[in-house]
């Protein structure tokens, strides 16, 4: 395992005084090693936990050539192109039924339901919206109504019998989870449950039920952070609120880390705040700090908490105070750390593109993170605007927000139509 500094010479551009945001993803991928512990889960328990093992489909889906609508199965070189084409119904085949099996001559078809097993030697459906049923019970398929094949799912068609159906990697959502249930598995092979403890630090921070005082505040960052955490699907462990005291602080620590394989702290590594902290920090583990070249959310330290045993160390996240700060290093970075963690391929939000609908003002030389609302007009073209106050205290902001504003890190500021990167809060907070 590279140490920090080891992984810091690899990083081209690396100043821990003002590291690119680009830079602190890199750093982290490169920092963080995927758990290694399988175990298997029923399919019912298996929504958002990451796949171990690649799982192959033990049959064909479908597992035989069936109908995509309801209407009358037909071989389809029978069909006239240019003029009306009669043909008798000989019978009626369901989902789920016998399979029909009576000759199908050319001047006649067979009913079919959707998902009904084909009839041999029939090739097409002609959907029941199409054909004109005669007071004989007879059908007419116009000419060019359906084209030979048209209307028929293949055996196979969606996934081969040995065939791959999933990937390890995959982080397991609701379609996935039908997936496996349609090949008939009923346990998954999947990554063991991260566990990630955090807590607060502070002396101003106040728990709830405590009286408000003077120069207190109600402590927000926990409930954030472990709500951010709960909707990842990690396994949560709250330590509450640790006093900015030696003693204290490394208790908390110590008892964090011998139970959880990441740490995320709050408050206590900005420049001009207490030492403690970051003093504790670098007494029990490899740990860095930085300011980041981003806003909100400058100041950082990630690292890792030596173990007393032979467990790997545990991660560590400590995240500046500000609440929006704390939300916003933990989107970009965080979590992006904890799903690599978690054993999962993909770990980086997709961006959509939108246009601007006011004037955003920035610097070149950072990435900014403004809380933005996006919006789709009648045109279908998408837009966005801030919610205003982009103050990194402004909690009610990521609230109103739907989504945050991407500004690159030598991107200037953003004239009205300009398309920006937006990274959606749906699915995410």
């Amino acid at each position: 395992m590279k140490s920090l500094e080891q992984i810091a010479a690899e990083l081209q551009g690396y100043d821990p005084g003002a590291l690119p945001a680009p830079l602190v993803v890199d750093f982290l991928h490169r920092m963080v090693e995927p758990v290694a512990e399988l175990e298997t889960v029923a399919v019912v328990d298996a929504l958002d936990r990451v796949l171990a093992r690649d799982i192959l489909s033990p049959i064909d889906v479908p597992p035989h050539d069936n109908a995509a609508m309801d209407g009358f199965a037909v071989r389809g070189a029978a069909l006239s192109s240019d003029r009306d084409t009669a043909l008798r119904v000989l019978g009626t085949v369901v989902a789920g039924g016998p399979r029909w099996t009576q000759p199908v001559p050319d001047d006649a078809c067979v009913r079919i339901m959707t998902g009904a097993v084909m009839p041999e030697g029939l090739d097409t459906v002609v959907p029941v919206e199409f054909a004109r049923v005669r007071p004989d019970g007879s059908v007419v398929v116009p000419a060019g109504a359906v084209r030979p094949g048209e209307h028929r799912r293949l055996r196979g068609e969606d996934l081969a019998a040995g065939r791959p159906a999933l990937r390890a990697g995959e982080r397991l959502g609701p379609a996935a989870v039908g997936l496996i249930a349609s090949l008939g598995i009923a346990q998954v092979p999947v990554w063991r449950r991260v566990r990630v403890a955090y807590f607060s630090t502070g002396d101003e921070i106040l728990s709830l039920g405590e009286p408000l005082r003077e120069g207190g505040i109600y402590d927000s960052n926990r409930y954030t952070v472990g709500a951010m955490l709960r909707r990842l699907g990690v396994e949560v462990i709250d330590l509450g609120v640790v006093r900015d005291a030696p003693d204290a602080l490394e208790a908390a620590f110590r008892h964090a880390a011998a139970q959880a394989d990441a740490v995320i702290t709050s408050g206590g590594v900005s420049m001009g705040e207490a030492d403690y902290t970051k003093a504790m920090m670098r007494r029990l583990g490899d740990v860095v700090f930085w300011r980041i070249a981003m806003r909100p959310g400058r100041p950082m330290a990630v690292g890792r908490l030596r173990q007393s045993d032979d467990r790997p160390p545990t991660l560590l996240f400590g995240l500046p105070g500000n609440p929006v700060a704390v939300m916003v290093t933990f989107l970009a970075f965080v979590r992006p750390a904890l799903l690599r963690l978690m054993g999962a391929r993909a770990t980086l939000p997709l961006p959509m593109r939108a246009r601007a609908a006011e004037v955003m003002r920035k610097k070149p030389g950072r990435t900014e993170y403004q809380r933005g609302i996006v919006w789709r007009a009648a045109d279908g073209s998408v837009h966005v605007r801030t919610t205003g106050n982009q103050g990194s205290g402004v909690l009610r902001s990521m609230v109103e927000a739907n989504a945050l504003i991407v500004l690159g890190h030598d991107q200037g500021t953003v004239a009205v139509g300009d398309e920006v990167d937006v990274l959606l809060f749906e699915g995410i907070l």
